[in-house]
C-alpha cells in the first residue's frame, strides 16, 4: 500500500487541527506538513525533500491566498496535487481554482467520506471532479475556451488526441497501449509530449485542454 502524504493548509487552526485528525487515522494516508498561509507552504516546499503528493489548500488566507499560491505550485512544483478545501462554492471560486489547476475542490462541509474518498482518487487517478464541480466547469466552459493561453501553434495529430482522450478517461498506460496495440513506452512518451505541447502541467491542466479543444466532453466525465 503506497502512502499517500498529504499538507493542510488552512489559517483556520481549528479546523486544520480536525482534517488532520481525520487523516491521520488512515493507513495509507500521512500528514506531514501543516501551515497557516500560502508563504508558510512555499517556504516549506522550497526547502524540503519530503514533498506532498497532494496539498489540502484553503482559498481566503492571510499574506498569500489559496488561489495565487495555487499558481505558484502548478510551475514550481507541477507533480504535486491541489485539493480546494474551502468555505466558498460559488461557481466563481470553483472555476477558478480548476483553471489554475487544481485537481478536486470541496466544500469545508464535506463528510469525511468524502473528503477519503477525494484524496484517494486524486492519488490514484490525478483529478477528481464531482458532478457539482462538472456541471460549473460544463457552466463556465465559453469562459475556459477563451483561455489566455494559445494552444494552435502546435495542433495534435489524430493519435495524439485519441491518447489524450484516453489518458482523460483514466485508462493507465497499460490499458492505452494494449487498447492500440502500441508499446507501453510508446504511450509514456506521448503522455509526456503532449503535456509540453498543451502547456499543461498536470491531469487537471490536460483534462481542462481536451474539454477546450472539444477532444472530450462533459458526458464523458460523467459516464
Amino acid at each position: 500500500m503506497k502512502t499517500i502524504n498529504i499538507a493542510i493548509v488552512d489559517d483556520e487552526l481549528l479546523f486544520r487541527s480536525g482534517i488532520s485528525f481525520i487523516l491521520k487515522r488512515e493507513p495509507d494516508i500521512k500528514v506531514i506538513f501543516e501551515a497557516g498561509n500560502g508563504n508558510e507552504l512555499l517556504e516549506y516546499l522550497r526547502a524540503s525533500e519530503d514533498l506532498p503528493d497532494i496539498i489540502m489548500m484553503d482559498l481566503k488566507m492571510p499574506e498569500l491566498n489559496g488561489v495565487e499560491a495555487s499558481k505558484i505550485i502548478n510551475d514550481e512544483f507541477a507533480d504535486i496535487k491541489i485539493i480546494a478545501l474551502t468555505s466558498y462554492d460559488s461557481k466563481l471560486f470553483v472555476a477558478n481554482m480548476i483553471n489554475v489547476g487544481a485537481a478536486a475542490y470541496l466544500v469545508k462541509n464535506t463528510s469525511p467520506d468524502v473528503l477519503l474518498f477525494t484524496i484517494r482518487e486524486v492519488a490514484i487517478k490525478g483529478y477528481y471532479y464531482n458532478d457539482e464541480v462538472l456541471g460549473i466547469i460544463k457552466d463556465n466552459l465559453s469562459v475556459l475556451k477563451e483561455s489566455k493561453f494559445s494552444f494552435d501553434s502546435e495542433p495534435l495529430t489524430n493519435r495524439e488526441r485519441e491518447i489524450i482522450r484516453l489518458i482523460c478517461l483514466q485508462y493507465s498506460t497499460k490499458e492505452i497501449a494494449d487498447m492500440l496495440f502500441i508499446n507501453y513506452r510508446t504511450v509514456e512518451g506521448h503522455r509526456n509530449n503532449l503535456l509540453l505541447k498543451t502547456q499543461s502541467k498536470n491531469m487537471a491542466g490536460l483534462v481542462l485542454y481536451s474539454l477546450r479543444k472539444d477532444i472530450l466532453s462533459l458526458d464523458d466525465l460523467m459516464a
